[in-house]
């Protein structure tokens, strides 16, 4: 079948339009992005995606006011198809060379249909957050708020279908902020800001100025908040980190994660593990370094990393598999649990198993921080969150007890019936709480007062791993050097074989963030 080719002036339209849309803001605003060393949105996609792949979905979209149709190619918000490593996956990248990126009743439309398509086909959903907040005059009076908001009530709703990735890349105010706040792994660059309103704004409401990084820069929300899972110096490492995360999940919630060759050198340094972990009981040392000697190598993908340091929370692989990590890391104050360390195990928990993803919990607590600030902080209301999470898991859980474990954290890292298998090293110890502390609260004895040698030993008497074992409460004891080994022959044992590695998804209406 022979067609014709559309008339000279039709074509020539259609060129301009689209000639249009793909000058974004104009040569003026991208060189200054350009020399101050930030990727465009169109260019954001280019370094984000399989090259050749993106295929967009609303270029010639404009401003439903008349008067802006002209200054608002693709309304400011960039959206379409592609592909990450392969795999298909839908992207919005706000340009904010186009009016602030601000959002309108056009490009809420554009967001729509990318959520609506990746939750229906199974896509991974990624936002490039960089916007000024509702435009104006479009949203100024009942018109505009009736026409704007509130006519889509799933805008705002969550149900973990496919994983969604967001990285704050520039000045991240109105939807970039709530999108980023959605999403199951957020990005921000140094020097960018997210938060609810302006400063600008903000100085105006509370009658003085305020610094921009102090409402919203990236160490409130790495340290502060927590909403914020890594930060990185470029706009180019904020795409890889995306990458990277993609690379541990599934497309979506009824698949399982993907499985990746074992790094060559993997669990090479297993031998030396049992040097990583002071006896003592009282001795700091960093986590982190028994975690990356246990998992294949290199595949260690810290979440949150200043934000509640007691804990650390991982993505990884093990045999090329994909697991989520969970440890106590006794260098911060000896990797007892405070507040922010539940919030973030409880998010990771409800990301892990909303998406497949088995949980590895490595145990060395003293317990919860208590005290006024714990109390402040609402601390027994995030000691159950956590519990209540870790209750609904339905995925493989394994639990190993590296030192010391004591009183309700016992619980929540695992202990008893509340993983699928728990072990342990010779050197575990679990108790109600500390020795010495309940020596204190018994006999009012302190180190140093006659008779206080003597309760200590009664206080820590059937307090060791095989006492632990000869009731069954760990499954089995181990070497640490076997830790790798056993991790992967249990995990193959739990594998979710009736349902092709998919959980039951309990939580996937939990909030984001809480």
């Amino acid at each position: 079948m022979v067609t014709k080719p559309l008339a000279d002036p039709l074509q020539a339209e259609y060129q301009r339009r689209c000639d249009q849309a793909l000058a974004m803001g104009g040569e003026a605003k991208l060189a200054e992005r350009k020399a101050a060393g930030l990727l465009n949105a169109r260019e954001r996609i280019d370094q984000l995606v399989d090259p050749g792949s993106f295929l967009e979905s609303g270029m010639l979209a404009t401003s439903v006011i008349e008067s802006a149709r002209e200054k608002s190619p693709a309304d400011g918000k960039i959206v379409g198809y592609a592909r990450v490593a392969g795999r298909e996956v839908a992207v919005v990248s706000n340009d904010f060379t186009v009016m602030g990126a601000s959002s309108s009743a056009t490009n809420g439309k554009k967001i729509g249909h990318m959520k609506r398509t990746a939750t229906a086909r199974g896509l991974p959903l990624i936002f490039l957050g960089e916007s000024s907040g509702a435009r104006m005059p479009d949203t100024m009076g009942a018109r505009g708020m009736g026409t704007m908001l509130g006519h889509d009530p799933a805008q705002y709703t969550r149900m973990r279908e496919t994983p969604w990735a967001g990285a704050v890349m520039g000045y991240c105010y109105g939807s970039s902020t709530w999108y980023t706040g959605f999403c199951d792994f957020s990005v921000m660059r140094k020097g960018a800001i997210m938060a609810v309103s302006s400063p600008r704004l903000v100085s105006m409401a509370v009658k003085e100025q305020i610094d921009p990084e102090e409402i919203g820069g990236w160490k409130l929300h790495s340290e502060g908040t927590g909403l914020v899972d890594m930060v990185v110096d470029t706009d180019e490492q904020a795409l890889e980190a995306i990458k990277k995360y993609l690379s541990y999940m599934p497309s979506h919630h009824n698949e399982a994660p993907p499985v990746l060759p074992v790094t060559p050198g993997s669990g090479e340094d297993m031998h030396k593990i049992h040097q990583l972990v002071p006896a003592n009981r009282t001795q700091v040392y960093d986590v982190r370094k028994v975690v990356k000697t246990i998992f294949d190598k290199d595949s260690v993908f810290e979440m949150k990393p200043r934000f509640g340091k007691v804990a650390v929370t991982a993505l990884a692989r093990l045999d090329g598999r994909t697991v989520g990590v969970i440890a106590n890391n006794p260098l911060h104050k000896g990797g007892a649990l405070d507040t922010e360390a539940c919030e973030k195990i409880t998010s990771f928990i409800v990301m892990c198993d909303s998406f497949n993803i088995p949980l590895v919990l490595l145990v060395d607590t003293p317990g919860f921080i208590i005290g006024l600030d714990a109390e402040r902080k609402r601390a027994p209301g995030k000691i159950m969150n956590f519990m209540t999470a870790l209750q609904l898991v339905t995925v493989p859980k394994i639990s190993i007890i590296l030192r010391k474990s004591y009183g309700q954290a016992y619980l929540n890292m695992g202990g008893g019936r509340n993983s699928d298998e728990v072990a342990a090293w010779p050197t575990a110890e679990v108790s109600f709480m500390t020795p010495s502390f309940a020596v204190n609260i018994v006999h009012g004895l302190n180190p140093g007062d006659p008779g206080f040698e003597e309760k200590l030993a009664e206080m820590e008497k059937n307090s060791n791993v095989y006492d632990l074992a000869s009731i069954y409460a760990v499954q089995n004891v181990i070497l640490p050097h076997q830790t790798r080994d056993y991790l992967i022959r249990t995990l193959e044992v739990h594998r979710l074989r009736l349902t092709n590695g998919v959980g039951k998804h309990l939580m996937q209406t939990w909030p984001s963030t809480y």
